[in-house]
Formats: C-alpha cells, sequence, structure tokens
C-alpha cells in the first residue's frame, strides 16, 4: 500500500528484511546509510499472518519517526499479496508443509496490513529483489540469490527489476527443488562441504538458463561460501544488503 510519489531530499526508510530464522530491521537514510543499530528477533513458529504483523510491529516500535516502509519478505509477492512463502507455511523451523499455514498466507494482503499499522506509505516485495536493488551495477542482466532458509532469485536487465519468478522452485537435483536442496535445513543434514558442491552446480545450471552477466550472492548462508563458489561473474555480498535495498525498491516507481 502507497500512494506517495515524491520524497523529501532527506527521507527517511524504515527498511525490515522476514526472513524464516529472523526478522531484521533499520531506519536507513536517502544516502543508503544505516541511522540506527539493526534490530533482530527469531522467527516465531507457527507464523501465520496475524502473529508475524504483531511481532513486526513490536520489533520496530521505536523507529516510526520515518516517512516510508520497505519490507523483504521470502516468498512471492504481487503488488502486496502474498501468494506463496514456503518458510512460513511450517508449524516450525524447517518442517513440513502446513496446509493451513499455506492457505492462511495465500492472498493475505500484507502491505496494507502494515501500512494500517504503522500509518506510513508501505511496500512489500520479494527479499531477492529488495536485496537486488541494494547490490546490482545496472549494466547487462544480474542475477541475484539469497541463501539462507531457502533460496531467493531476483533479475535485474540494466538496472530494471524484472517480473518476479520463483525460478528456486525449479527441480534441482535427485527429486528436490533448489529451493530445498540448497535450503538451510539440507545444509544441516548434509554438511557444509556437500552443501557447497550444490551451490556450484546450482549457480552453473541458473547461469545455462539465464546467461547472466554478473551474479550477487546474499542471505545469511552466503558468508560460508568463497570467491571460486561463485564464479569470475559472482560476487558474494554482506546480509546487510537486505536492509539497504529498502530506499532504492521505491525508485522503481520513478
Amino acid at each position: 500500500m502507497h500512494t506517495q510519489t515524491s520524497w523529501p531530499a532527506d527521507v527517511l526508510t524504515l527498511s525490515i528484511d522476514i526472513g524464516g530464522s529472523g526478522f531484521k530491521a533499520s531506519v536507513v537514510s536517502a544516502q543508503g546509510v544505516m541511522t540506527q543499530d539493526r534490530v533482530r528477533v527469531d522467527t516465531p513458529y507457527p507464523c501465520p499472518p496475524d502473529r508475524m504483523v504483531e511481532t513486526v510491529v513490536e520489533l520496530v516500535q521505536p523507529m516510526l519517526d520515518v516517512h516510508r516502509v520497505s519490507v523483504g519478505f521470502p516468498g512471492l509477492v504481487r503488488h502486496g499479496r502474498v501468494i506463496e512463502v514456503p518458510s512460513l507455511s511450517r508449524a516450525e523451523y524447517g518442517g513440513d508443509r502446513d496446509e493451513h499455514l499455506a492457505a492462511a498466507w495465500h492472498g493475505f494482503d500484507l502491505a496494507h496490513a502494515l501500512a494500517q499499522k504503522f500509518q506510513r506509505p508501505t511496500k512489500v516485495v520479494n527479499d531477492a529483489d529488495m536485496q537486488g536493488c541494494a547490490v546490482v551495477s545496472g549494466v547487462g542482466l544480474e542475477f541475484v540469490m539469497t541463501l539462507g532458509t531457502g533460496v531467493g532469485t531476483a533479475l535485474f536487465s540494466d538496472g530494471s527489476l524484472l517480473p518476479h519468478l520463483e525460478l528456486s522452485h525449479g527441480p534441482f537435483k535427485d527429486g528436490l527443488s533448489f529451493d530445498i536442496g540448497l535450503g538451510n535445513a539440507q545444509r544441516k543434514e548434509i554438511g557444509n562441504q556437500r552443501w557447497l558442491k550444490r551451490v556450484r552446480k546450482a549457480i552453473g545450471n541458473f547461469d545455462d538458463m539465464l546467461y547472466f552477466d554478473r551474479l550477487f550472492v546474499g542471505g545469511g548462508n552466503a558468508k560460508l561460501l568463497s570467491a571460486s563458489d561463485v564464479g569470475p561473474k559472482g560476487e558474494i555480498v554482506p546480509n546487510t544488503s537486505g536492509i539497504l535495498g529498502g530506499v532504492r525498491v521505491w525508485d522503481l516507481d520513478a
């Protein structure tokens, strides 16, 4: 839910990064600098929409002296409305899909719900899209991949965000999707070395499909990668990118 299209030069953005393991937030200046220390709380489980909204509102209550709010969400979002969110459709972290939770999330107007609570223009986008806004160069086809509870993806062409595609839901290996095969639960089950081998294979598969010019890998598990894992076109970006992208995401309306 967002209607304002012009902002003061000193615009302040409350930027919130929703993850399967934690919710993080900070206030970011127009120059993309955090003006307050980042705060974090563990993701509560089970996490239906009302509980998520309550947890986020409590987390950021001291930070609402801002002009607008950006939210990166770990699922498919269209016009601020949730279509699907695998991580929060589980009764426990890393557990099986819960159909009641999945149904509760499907169609939920998260942007409107948060805007009502914050009384600020609020934009909700996929978390990989928001992270990409902080890191892409604006030249060529740039692919963003986040490695955390699951896998997020985003595509930019010459700096323009392309329509979001849930590429990580495609088949990867042994009957697993990219999202599951590279997810945190599988990493813990098979160990870091086998998981890193999967990451390298997945990057090669995505390159074969997309022929990207640049690759940016972020998320909580990106810290386990080295430069050789992401290849010559790849760059490992800090997890704070998921917060800092909250400023530039508003430029997408320009």
